[in-house]
């Protein structure tokens, strides 16, 4: 058997009593709910946050290394001003987030097992958001929830598929239950600890998050009889063979791997740009109240619980027309590209007031349903196809198409004060559509190694 498609066995501890699939999906589906709660509400956040209070100058020069970080950005990019900044740092903590899990997969597949690596991961992230109350700290925390991200997500994200046998077609549906989980936990968070951030003040929110993390800790570690074995306990050799079909899946994923990372450039525009367009070019009111800027960060992960059960029974009663993996990455890109034109059409409409908040939910219903056909299955192709000796690093390398795709999203983003917002919005719609047919184009050479 290729080693592509060995997968370790599913745990036989688990018992199958969750809509259909193993008992350990529940646990892993609530320490990623708290998780997601806990880097959601820092998210909702965290732009408002130094846009509006920490980057005026007199909090500013307090802030250790900020100034530092600023004159090596300026560098190379010229005079920022607070907003630019505020995106840049975005961009960069964002991006590193999903460019540690390549380390954090390699040392739980090399030295510490998937286990002890999420325990690790769950405490520093704990750590990180307590210390975001303290606005000196702000870098060494953000440091602490790179690090922590890297140690966690990869890893609670390969035990998904481990609770699978290989070719059992339930995996595409159990990591969409797990992306609910992922949103539940989203959706809370702007209602919570943006709530919390805005009316009460920043620090509040940040501490609501570290709660947050600490409960999934905890869930996490009160969950682990009903986990999977670490798979690396069974490896005889850290230079375990790779055949043929192995490499030609790993340059599959590495091809796919542009595309998809211009599809998180322009989705994470919604906890930069567009968290800015709610605030300074939304009319918010509504039945004589306003709408808090930080709700409609919770408007795509309400969205991914509402709709995903209808996407998934879509598939279903597709049967055997229903997309492969890769048609459907292709296919959440090109409803991303339409999410924005729909904010071109909200910035016309516009002129030189504010847009109704109601072009917000359309693009948010266009750009969730983009979501469902990318990310999930991205993560169920990831286990699928990459080599059972190297599954949680090539996982984590998959992530880092997030760190490519945050990173630009903040360069992106640092065009909105200089740019025309109809413009502005269009660019990103290009940028989406041009991702959607390059992995269009990519599934004809590649599909003998992406067959479903």
């Amino acid at each position: 058997m290729s080693t592509a498609r060995a997968l370790p066995k599913p745990n036989r501890r688990s018992r199958t009593d969750l809509f259909g699939h193993p008992r350990a999906l529940g646990y892993l589906f609530a320490t990623e709910m708290w998780e997601r709660f806990s880097y959601y509400g820092m998210r909702a956040l965290l732009v408002l946050y130094m846009v509006k209070y920490l980057l005026e100058p007199e909090r500013a020069r307090h802030v250790i290394g900020l100034s530092t970080f600023k004159s090596a950005l300026e560098s190379i990019f010229g005079p920022l001003a607070a907003q630019p900044f505020a995106s840049h740092i975005y961009g960069f903590y964002t991006g590193l987030v999903y460019l540690a899990p390549i380390l954090g997969g390699l040392l739980a597949d090399r030295v510490l097992g998937q286990r002890r690596t999420v325990i690790i991961g769950a405490a520093l992230m704990a750590a990180g958001h307590f210390a975001m109350a303290f606005e000196e700290l702000f870098l060494f925390a953000l440091g602490l929830l790179i690090l922590g991200n890297g140690a966690f997500k990869p890893n609670i994200s390969t035990q998904v598929g481990e609770l699978y046998a290989p070719g059992d077609r339930r995996r595409d549906r159990a990591f969409s239950i797990f992306y609910v989980g992922i949103n539940l936990g989203a959706f809370l968070a702007p209602l919570i600890c943006g709530t919390l951030g805005e009316e009460l003040g920043w620090h509040y929110g940040f501490v609501a998050a570290g709660f947050g993390m600490t409960a999934a800790l905890v869930i996490y570690l009160l969950a682990t009889p009903h986990l999977p074995k670490d798979a690396f306990g069974r490896r005889k050799s850290p230079t375990a063979s790779i055949d043929k079909d192995g490499w030609r899946s790993i340059l599959a994923l590495l091809l796919l791997f542009l595309p998809v990372s211009l599809f998180w450039a322009t989705y994470e525009q919604q906890g930069n740009s567009i968290a800015l367009w709610a605030d300074q070019f939304t009319d918010r009111r509504i039945l004589g109240s306003e709408i808090p800027v930080t709700w409609f960060q919770a408007f795509n992960p309400f969205m991914i619980f509402a709709f995903t059960p209808f996407v998934v029974a879509f598939w279903r009663y597709q049967g055997p027309s229903e997309p492969s993996t890769t048609m459907k990455l292709a296919i959440g890109c090109f409803l991303t590209a339409l999410a924005y034109l729909v904010m071109v059409l909200a910035a016309w409409n516009a002129g030189a007031g504010k847009a109704s908040w109601v072009w917000l939910v359309a693009y948010f219903v266009v750009i969730t349903i983009g979501e469902l056909y990318l990310s999930p299955t991205s993560l169920s192709l990831v286990t699928k196809i990459a080599p059972a000796s190297l599954l949680s690093m090539m996982m984590g390398v998959w992530l880092a198409t997030s760190f490519v795709g945050n990173f630009l999203a903040g360069y992106l983003g640092s065009f909105w004060s200089s740019m025309g917002k109809i413009e502005f919005f269009l660019m990103l719609a290009i940028i989406s559509g041009i991702a959607s047919a390059a992995i269009v184009l990519l599934s004809y050479p590649l599909r003998s190694v992406l067959r479903d």
